[in-house]
C-alpha cells in the first residue's frame, strides 16, 4: 500500500478503534484525519522537547496569504508557565486543563511585513494549527484547542502587544484515564461526528 492509496484507507481496519463505530466518511480519507480527535483526559506523562518542537515545527509550514506566517505561540511547560496560564483559562475548563503537560496559547500578528494590516492572519493561524494537530496525532499526542479562556486578562499577565490577536488554547499530550477528570465529561470523551459536507456547500446565484 502507497500513501496514495485511498483504497486501503477506505477499510475500517485502518481507524482507531474508538472511531471506527462512530466515524464514517462518504468519502476515502486518511485515517490521520478520522482517527485524530480532541480529548479532555491527559496523562501527566511529560512531552519530550523533540516531539514539541517538532509538533511546531509542522505549524511553521502552513500555508499562509503572501507566505506572511502571522502564527504566534505562547507556549507554557514549567510550573511557572502554567500557573500564569491558570490565571485567565475559565475555571470549568481548568477542571481538565491543569492536568495537561503543556499548553499553547495560539495567537497572530495583524500586520503584515509591511506594517500594512494583514487581513488573513486568523484564517493564517487556523491553518497552523490544523497542521499542528495532525503532526501531534502522527506523533502519538492528542490535542484540544479551548475556546474558554479570559482574553483582557490573558492580554495584560502575558503583556500582550495590541497588533497580536489572541485565538485559542491549545492542549498538548498523551491521553489519560477518563476516571480523573470530572464524571460530568465522561459522557462527552469521545470522538465527535460530523456533518455531510453538502452541509457547507452554499448556493452559487446564476444571472
Amino acid at each position: 500500500m502507497t500513501q496514495y492509496d485511498t483504497k486501503e484507507w477506505s477499510l475500517p481496519s485502518a481507524y482507531h478503534t474508538e472511531v471506527a463505530g462512530t466515524r464514517f466518511p462518504d468519502r476515502p480519507i486518511n485515517p490521520l484525519i478520522l482517527n485524530r480527535w480532541s480529548p479532555r483526559a491527559y496523562s501527566h506523562q511529560s512531552v519530550p522537547e523533540e516531539a514539541l518542537f517538532t509538533v511546531l515545527e509542522a505549524a511553521r509550514w502552513a500555508p499562509s496569504s503572501s507566505n506572511q506566517q502571522p502564527w504566534r505561540f505562547y507556549v507554557a511547560r514549567t510550573a511557572a508557565e502554567h500557573e500564569v496560564f491558570r490565571s485567565f483559562i475559565k475555571p470549568n475548563n481548568r477542571l481538565w486543563t491543569d492536568g495537561a503537560p503543556v499548553l499553547l496559547l495560539i495567537a497572530s500578528d495583524s500586520r503584515k511585513d509591511n506594517g500594512e494590516p494583514n487581513g488573513s492572519h486568523a484564517f493564517d493561524a487556523g491553518a497552523a494549527w490544523g497542521i499542528l494537530s495532525l503532526q501531534a496525532q502522527l506523533l502519538g499526542l492528542s490535542t484540544r484547542a479551548v475556546g474558554g479562556y479570559d482574553r483582557f486578562i490573558a492580554r495584560k499577565v502575558l503583556n500582550t502587544p495590541d497588533y497580536i490577536e489572541l485565538h485559542a488554547v491549545i492542549v498538548l499530550g498523551y491521553r489519560g484515564d477518563t476516571a480523573k477528570i470530572p464524571e460530568s465529561l465522561w459522557e462527552r470523551e469521545k470522538p465527535s461526528i460530523r456533518k455531510p459536507a453538502a452541509d457547507f456547500l452554499l448556493t452559487i446565484p446564476i444571472r
